[in-house]
């Protein structure tokens, strides 16, 4: 397998370059994450870093990507597909009318 020297920006791998392994398209993984052992045993903590375009300046021999500290941990991008619902308040009557308000047909 191919690794690309992938430099590592903010939170505790800030300044650090690391070898990540590239897919076959080239490209490390979108997310990075590293688990970390809690002190004395505790459960582990995970830090989760996204990647990010570098800058063009440099040379061929830099990597073309970055990774960029994400302390809001595993969330999603937010990207929604074309086919999925949008996000509704569940309510406790599935007949009723967004905004809460009767219906005034009935009179």
């Amino acid at each position: 397998m191919k690794s690309e020297d992938t430099p590592f920006e903010g939170g505790p791998m800030d300044g650090r370059v690391l070898p990540v392994l590239v897919g076959m398209t080239g490209h490390p993984p979108k997310t990075y994450r590293i688990p970390v052992p809690g002190p004395d045993g505790g459960p582990p903590t995970v830090l989760v870093y996204r990647r990010e375009p570098r800058d063009a300046r440099g040379g061929l021999r830099l990597a073309r990507w970055k990774y960029v500290h994400a302390p809001e941990g595993d969330k999603a991008s937010g990207r929604k597909w074309p086919w999925s619902k949008p996000d509704r308040p569940a309510t406790a009557d599935p007949d009723a009318t967004p905004g809460g308000k009767p219906d005034d047909a009935d009179g």
